[in-house]
């Protein structure tokens, strides 16, 4: 029988008495029923947008708290099917078409760069970010233009042009040690240039709050457990799930609380292959799932030692789906910002497209 995020309670009693307590110990699972009333005139409208009136009238909600970090994720398939208001115009190919020829496309001429200059890979080159997050704040700017056209070489290829621009960031400045990479994929993901790049920075004094809360999280469990690791236990509750792969030793989860829809968790122990690999192989997924916007992020331990404890801390790479180019809905609002990620796709159905 196919499994699915409604079933979570179920599938979880069902699991051996170790995984069972490796489970409850990471979360907790709740459920609920939303009822309402139709009104006669509304019938056929929900038919027409939702399916069925029975799918409607009493919808299963399942919430999923992380107990360790406290991320929580309301599931509910049927707010896939909410109408949306479509921005009128033109298609996606066309607005990546018509903007070929901006700035990224000419970076040695219309880019600043970085006062130790750029960072050249095979298929990229790096420029300074004008509107910086932090002191330092580079661009990894691809040479190929539309920004779903990749391959596994050029993934790899602008992993690498990043982390030596950290390096040779950390060279201008020692103190800078803490480096973080992300890529907003088009405008639903926050990027406001459409030609394909990524960025990175490199922090003084402590990783970003977010890091290091995992940080704080990982280290704790260990000294709780025995010197257990959260990230290999956190893959192990998935695995038991069905929710989990391994490839080239870099795991993979399709994330139980994930910070919006489809997201997935990648680990390894170091900066590499392998990752990079696993990378191309989840964003080739994404693209043959129909996804066209999405948010990559990489935690990786600082690049000297430091005062806080990252010894054993592995490389974690965080991605999701942003959601439909043409909505003009917002796929984060006030539950995302102050309570609990809402999410429609269910973790069963993302992990059977990338396993």
């Amino acid at each position: 029988m196919m499994r699915s995020i409604t079933q979570l309670e179920h599938i979880k009693n069902e699991l051996s008495e170790r995984e069972h307590s490796l489970f409850n110990r990471y979360y907790r699972v709740d459920k609920a029923t939303g009822r309402l009333q139709v009104p006669e005139g509304m019938r056929s409208w929900i038919a027409n947008n939702f399916g069925a009136l029975e799918a409607v009238v009493e919808q299963q909600i399942v919430k999923v708290t992380n107990l360790l970090t406290m991320e929580g994720a309301l599931f509910n398939g049927l707010r896939a099917s909410r109408p949306m208001t479509v921005a009128d115009g033109e298609s996606m190919e066309t607005i990546i078409e018509k903007s070929s020829g901006d700035s990224f496309c000419r970076p040695e001429t219309d880019t600043p760069e970085d006062i130790f200059g750029r960072i050249r890979g095979k298929y990229c080159t790096t420029a300074s970010n004008i509107a910086k997050y932090d002191g330092y704040h580079g661009i990894v700017i691809f040479d190929e233009h539309h920004p779903l056209r990749f391959d596994a070489a050029q993934i790899a290829d602008y992993f690498k042009t990043a982390w030596e621009w950290g390096k040779t960031a950390h060279q201008e400045d020692p103190e800078s040690r803490y480096f973080f990479l992300m890529w907003n994929c088009l405008w639903k993901s926050g990027a406001s240039i459409i030609h394909g790049h990524a960025q990175m920075t490199l922090s003084r004094g402590m990783h970003y709050a977010k890091v290091e809360a995992l940080r704080r999280v990982w280290e704790q469990y260990k000294r709780e457990h025995d010197g257990a690791c959260y990230f290999k236990d956190l893959y192990e509750v998935h695995r038991s799930l069905g929710l989990a792969w391994e490839r080239e030793g870099v795991k993979g989860v399709a994330h139980l609380t994930p910070v919006k829809e489809k997201e997935v968790l990648l680990v390894a122990a170091e900066w590499g292959e392998p990752l990079y690999r696993e990378v191309y192989r989840v964003l080739d997924g994404y693209r043959r799932m129909g996804v066209r916007s999405f948010n990559l992020a990489v935690y990786v331990p600082p690049l000297e030692e430091v005062e806080e404890d990252w010894e054993g801390f592995p490389v974690v790479v965080r991605l999701v789906d942003r959601g439909d180019l043409e909505s003009r809905t917002s796929d984060v609002g006030a539950m995302e910002l102050y309570a609990a990620s809402v999410i429609s796709s269910d973790p069963f159905r993302v992990v059977e497209a990338l396993k």
